[in-house]
């Protein structure tokens, strides 16, 4: 463990949030600085046992998200389990959750009762979908999520929709919770204002999906149709010997591209330098560079791109994305030593900050890992401590 150094050090976040939405949105303010006490039930964050570990209850999923915070386990539908989390609210800057609000309110930690603890705490819930919509008590999942936004319909097709093979969902309404969490900080900071802060997995995920998929329905009027052709018409291109991204992507690169593979005559005849017409035509372009993507291996199309300043790259096989040239020469994916997981490896916090920088200054706890030092440090007893776990209110790690 090492002292943390981002720019959000010095504020205290309780976090009560599980799975990937709200712990990959923590871990960030985490790796950024602050603070963050994760408080689990006594038989933890389900997030433990998804995927592949050496322990039970430390998978690589769960560590993956998790790093940067101190283990709470504790029994929020005990009385004295509650009594723990409301001596803990007045040392907090903020509260995250993704407990449905309606639960949070059953157990006694509404944004209301927590503001009578502590009236200037940013009270922030992860939610499926907005609270005022008829949607609101639904339980959701990030394939929920994809194919209420429209997200798996652009995926695939209206007709045959597909999930992205990944918890995009989860991730970018993750990044979404950072972003808002922090802006809530920092009104705070100027106004001393504290707020109540939602961010709904159904709107965050529509939002995004709609920068280039609401197509001609961005105007009312629609002035076309609907979605984005090009991203239908992106495919990687089969070279002699593998696959390539090749990417012309402004009239310059498509100009250059016909002009240095000996086809300056389909500069006009697809009229690439207008993007309008360019657009209109964007399968024929691609299905003449797939036809002549094969007449050369990807080492001597990689060596002729480069030269002549058009976008490309090789294709990186899940299994050697650590091994990758650029990211493995800005140590993107560290091997790192966990006290009790023995050698781990993950993602270093991609955000550079030039005076305060962010970092992985613990990695992911046990369950309960740090309970009676959080207890400790807020004020509590040996005697107390011992009588609530003997209460079972509170758990912790041997």
């Amino acid at each position: 463990m090492t002292e943390p150094t981002g720019p959000l050090k010095g504020y205290r976040i309780l976090d009560l949030t599980n799975v990937l939405f709200g712990p990959f949105g923590t871990q960030t303010l985490g790796d950024w600085g602050a603070e963050i006490i994760k408080i689990e039930t006594l038989t933890g964050d389900m997030w433990r046992s998804s995927g592949q570990f050496r322990n039970p209850g430390m998978s690589g999923q769960f560590m993956a998200a998790n790093r940067n915070k101190r283990s709470l386990a504790l029994d929020l539908k005990h009385p004295e389990g509650k009594a723990v989390l409301r001596r803990l609210l007045p040392t907090a800057d903020a509260l995250v959750s993704n407990i449905r609000p309606a639960g949070l309110a059953r157990l006694g930690f509404s944004y209301e009762q927590c503001r009578e603890l502590n009236p200037t705490i940013v009270y922030a819930t992860a939610t499926g979908f907005g609270q005022d919509g008829p949607w609101r008590a639904r339980p959701a999942f990030d394939e929920i999520i994809q194919a209420a936004s429209g997200f798996a319909a652009a995926m695939g097709t209206d007709d045959e929709p597909a999930f992205v093979p990944s918890l995009i969902g989860d991730k970018i309404c993750g990044m979404a919770l950072t972003s808002a969490v922090t802006a809530a900080l920092l009104h705070r900071e100027r106004t001393g204002e504290g707020q109540m802060v939602e961010v709904p997995m159904l709107e965050t995920l529509a939002a995004f999906n709609s920068i280039e998929m609401l197509g001609g329905s961005a105007f009312v009027p629609p002035i076309g149709p609907t979605g984005y052709k090009r991203m239908k018409a992106r495919r990687p291109v089969a070279t002699k010997d593998g696959w390539l991204t090749m990417l012309p992507y402004s009239g310059d690169n498509w100009c250059a591209f016909f002009e240095a593979v000996g086809h300056p005559e389909c500069i006009e005849e697809f009229q690439v330098r207008d993007p309008v017409k360019r657009a209109q035509n964007i399968d024929r372009i691609y299905d003449r560079m797939r036809d002549i993507a094969v007449l050369r291996t990807t080492a001597e199309w990689e060596e002729l791109l480069l030269a002549i300043d058009v976008p490309h790259t090789a294709f990186t096989k899940l299994t050697e994305v650590a091994e990758q040239e650029h990211l493995k020469a800005v140590e993107m994916f560290p091997e790192l030593d966990h006290p009790t997981e023995g050698k781990i490896r993950q993602a270093r916090p991609p955000a550079r900050f030039g005076a305060s920088p962010a970092g992985v200054h613990r990695l992911a706890p046990r369950l309960g890992e740090h309970t009676r030092e959080i207890l400790q440090e807020a004020g509590f007893a040996d005697g107390e401590i011992e009588a609530l776990l003997e209460a079972k209110a509170i758990g912790a790690a041997s």
